[in-house]
């Protein structure tokens, strides 16, 4: 979602409402998204605590000094508890790891982790973008010194960006939830980029310079790509949206989809990719549609 203005923060607010009424009771967010916490803590006060999970992590510099990134006891502690302040909660459902730390030990990540869990601060622990070697080390670690495990992974996972597959990240969370973010590709996989075609002015290409993301998806073998999934969706009677979705949640264990959006219809739109299932006829030519687009590296 978007925020940073009245406008930005009243739609989000109005898509947090939307998603609820539809079902959506799994809300993401993160301490590095820009005031994004307190809007979307702010917005499900609305509803009983008890009746949503709400997600967010803890990474990214929140400050110019040493001890303001990463994943030390200090920095877990602290913004934890200044997350707790702005999204205005008692507690966190599931608190995520939002890359792996290589300047901390994992020991001492997962120490603090527990701590906050002993305390009722966060029921659960999770990561975000880690490997399937630092998930399979954790667990180690965190068996032999009896902590909490952790219980979910948040990767990138989408038509294009498959690395999960390839590195074994779905087998190695095969017993955990597995959490995916991206599975539009930066809205890529809407259908919105043609082409030969200029970039739509009111589209997220167009108004984020920062977004290196969605410019790596705007390539030709991408967007040609696209079009002939357009058109494989549209014989199964949904949008490409829904398709790219449904294709995600195939994974058995993919517990979750997360998707952004700018307005309450998009949602409307998306949820009605659970009603699609996909036979292997389908899959089969989506994977030859798929194969002559060139891999992408792992975002980490």
């Amino acid at each position: 979602m978007t925020y940073g203005s009245a406008t930005a923060e009243e739609t989000a607010v109005a898509c947090i409402h939307k998603a609820y009424e539809l079902g959506i009771n799994f809300f993401d967010t993160s301490n590095s998204y820009n005031g994004a916490e307190k809007v979307v803590g702010s917005a499900l006060h609305a509803y009983p605590r008890s009746s949503y999970v709400l997600a967010t992590k803890v990474f990214f510099p929140q400050g110019q000094g040493p001890n303001e990134r990463g994943l030390s006891r200090k920095h877990i502690i602290e913004q934890c508890d200044a997350s707790l302040k702005r999204l205005g909660t008692d507690y966190i459902d599931l608190y995520q790891c939002h890359r792996f730390d290589h300047e901390t030990p994992v020991e001492e990540t997962l120490r603090a982790l527990d701590d906050l869990t002993a305390q009722g601060k966060i029921l659960y622990a999770g990561v975000s973008e880690w490997n399937a070697n630092q998930i399979a080390d954790a667990a180690s670690i965190g068996k032999s010194l009896n902590l909490r495990p952790l219980i979910s992974n948040q990767p990138i996972y989408n038509m294009f960006e498959r690395y999960i597959e390839k590195e074994n990240v779905i087998s190695q969370c095969e017993s955990d939830g597995l959490v995916v973010f991206s599975p539009l590709a930066q809205g890529v996989l809407t259908g919105k980029y043609k082409p030969g075609m200029a970039i739509p002015q009111d589209s997220r290409a167009a108004n984020d310079n920062t977004n290196g993301v969605i410019n790596s998806y705007l390539r030709e073998d991408v967007l040609a790509c696209t079009v002939k999934l357009e058109e494989l969706a549209s014989k199964l009677g949904i949008s490409l949206s829904q398709f790219a979705l449904a294709w995600v949640l195939r994974q058995p264990n993919v517990s979750s989809a997360i998707i952004g959006s700018s307005r309450p219809s998009q949602i409307e739109e998306n949820i009605k990719a659970i009603e699609t299932e996909l036979t292997d006829e389908v899959l089969a030519r989506t994977e030859d549609i798929l194969s002559v687009v060139s891999s992408f590296a792992p975002m980490r």
